[in-house]
């Protein structure tokens, strides 16, 4: 029998994994290219990287939510998993910035890649709970 309370949660995980290293990344790349690049013209085009990662990592959270889900019956509960993973993704985005002010661009490029590991494995826990012999394991 299948475990839909991990296939859930590891689904939730996923997104919100992926979707917050997408974000993340979009950061880093954007702290980087500061060091680089003259303050007159990141001025001009700074604010869109970084709108075009948040979006990127709120559709691939979406996305991986949606998609590592997909084991459930219930399409009300695999909606509300997707759109938990966007707000999640949201979230590890917003905790990046202080993040940023105390470790700088090493450890936001730190949080991102754990991130993208909670992603990877909240992704192996949907796999695992969806196999039909899921509940013997915890029995």
């Amino acid at each position: 029998m299948k475990d839909p309370l991990a296939i859930g949660l590891g689904a939730l995980a996923c997104g919100t994994g992926l979707g917050g290293g997408t974000i993340v990344t979009a950061l880093v790349i954007v702290r980087t290219l500061e060091r680089h690049v003259s303050a007159s013209n990141y001025q001009e085009s700074g604010a869109d990287p970084v709108l075009a990662g948040t979006l990127a990592g709120l559709a691939l959270g979406a996305t991986f939510g949606w998609r590592r889900s997909r084991w459930l019956d219930n399409l009300w509960q695999r909606g509300v998993i997707a759109v938990l993973s966007a707000v999640g993704a949201l979230l590890l985005g917003f905790i990046a910035w202080p993040i940023d002010r105390l470790l700088g661009v090493a450890g936001l490029a730190v949080w991102g890649i754990a991130g993208f590991a909670l992603g990877g494995a909240g992704s192996a826990w949907a796999v695992k709970g969806s196999r039909d012999d899921a509940l013997k394991d915890q029995e």
